[in-house]
């Protein structure tokens, strides 16, 4: 590790020069596959075309205005993204955890203002188990205790619930209840979909209690578990997204809330803002995404390639491998590999010899979610490769 850096990641032994589609190369030209995709931010591979063209046409134009002044793709682009989600407002921040911060202010403010909870005793109720970012916020309402050790003390107004759990969920929400906010897929546990049904009890309770339903699907959206977003699968329209990661395209940081007006209206001039948020140059290359995505294409590919990825890998989990059980949608899955044949650490570092490149999570996980640009071809090496160090 260089001596200037921060050890606050544990990458694998590998430095990375270029990148194309669902490949890259290191400094000593060793190409890898990556079955990682920037934790969903590369969905549609590195360098697409149409995302590095956006952007350097953009460059020859004006790259940052801050929000003091109008750009002319900024109201585009909140129309589009909301016309997307099925929403009527936008607002655009950078990170994942900025816009999370910003779905948790739009919350309270809303039950204030709109639902009339007495001030300062809002609450939002959120899941066990849940990766929404790192600022000290977030990681208040974190069980990750190695996210939270040293950082406190946390921000009160956040109660925790199993996942899956509809009777304690249920049992939590009250009448100073802003929001229940969740990951319709929690990615960084491990790639856990939830029982059948629990989005839509989520939503039932939330609707006829008045509470708002906050889908964070900065991981799960936009393509990657084969449909625009995982909610669909269960027919859920949340009162609000958070999307981020795949929105950038992987060349540079947006995010987003995306509501109706009766929420997003709470805010007013000075209430919140960001210098770079919904900047011309993010702008250029979401409004390209959003174009990619109204194609189909990724998400018809994420369902098709993900039924072979699911099939194979339950194979795995079926037979006589060591792995202990698989879960996941589209192209994204967990597989949890049995301790006999090494950490989920190790494992990678096998994988990584063998020119794949996945992370492990929690231990024994392995977090496989390739580009959505993967070939079929290639989709079968890696798990070729998978099989070979499990062997």
């Amino acid at each position: 590790m260089d001596d200037a850096t921060v050890h606050n990641y544990h990458p694998l032994p590998v430095v990375i020069e270029s990148a194309e589609g669902a490949w890259v190369t290191d400094t000593a030209g060793r190409r890898y596959l990556d079955l990682l995709a920037g934790y969903s931010a590369l969905n549609f591979g590195h360098r697409h075309p149409r995302l590095i063209a956006a952007a350097e046409r953009q460059l020859g134009r004006v790259t940052l205005t801050s929000r003091a002044f109008q750009h002319d793709l900024f109201a585009p682009f909140c129309e589009q993204l909301a016309d997307l989600c099925g929403m009527e407002a936008v607002l655009p921040m950078n990170t994942g955890a900025e816009a999370v911060e910003t779905a948790i202010k739009t919350a309270r403010r809303w039950a204030y203002r709109v639902k009339g909870v007495p001030a300062d005793t809002a609450k939002i109720v959120a899941a066990r188990g849940n990766f929404h970012g790192r600022t000290t916020t977030i990681v208040g309402f974190s069980d990750d205790e190695e996210a939270r050790d040293g950082f406190g003390p946390f921000t009160p107004g956040f109660e925790l619930v199993p996942y899956g759990d509809v009777e304690a969920l249920s049992a939590a929400v009250d009448d100073r209840t802003a929001a229940v906010l969740l990951e319709p897929i929690q990615g960084e546990a491990g790639v856990i979909v939830p029982p059948p049904g629990y989005l839509a009890e989520a939503r039932r309770i939330t609707e006829e209690r008045g509470v708002l339903l906050i889908a964070d699907e900065i991981q799960s959206g936009l393509g990657r578990t084969g449909r625009t977003f995982a909610c669909e699968h269960e027919g859920v329209v949340p009162d609000a997204y958070i999307l981020g990661k795949a929105l950038g395209g992987g060349v540079l940081p947006i995010s987003a809330v995306v509501s109706s007006r009766a929420v997003m209206d709470v805010f007013t001039p000075g209430s919140h803002g960001s210098t770079f948020g919904g900047n011309p140059l993010a702008c250029a290359v979401a409004l390209e995404v959003i174009a990619l995505l109204r194609t189909g294409a990724y998400q018809r590919r994420a369902a098709e390639l993900g039924a072979r990825l699911h099939r194979e890998l339950a194979e795995l989990a079926d037979g006589d491998w060591p792995v202990t059980a698989v879960r996941g949608r589209g192209l994204w899955a967990g597989v949890d590999v049995s301790p006999a044949v090494g950490t989920g650490r190790e494992i990678c570092e096998r994988l990584m010899a063998r020119g794949v490149l996945a992370k492990d999570t929690h231990g024994s996980t392995i977090r496989v979610a390739p580009p959505l640009v993967i070939s079929e071809e290639d989709l079968s090496w890696a798990l070729a490769q998978l099989r070979g160090v499990l062997g």
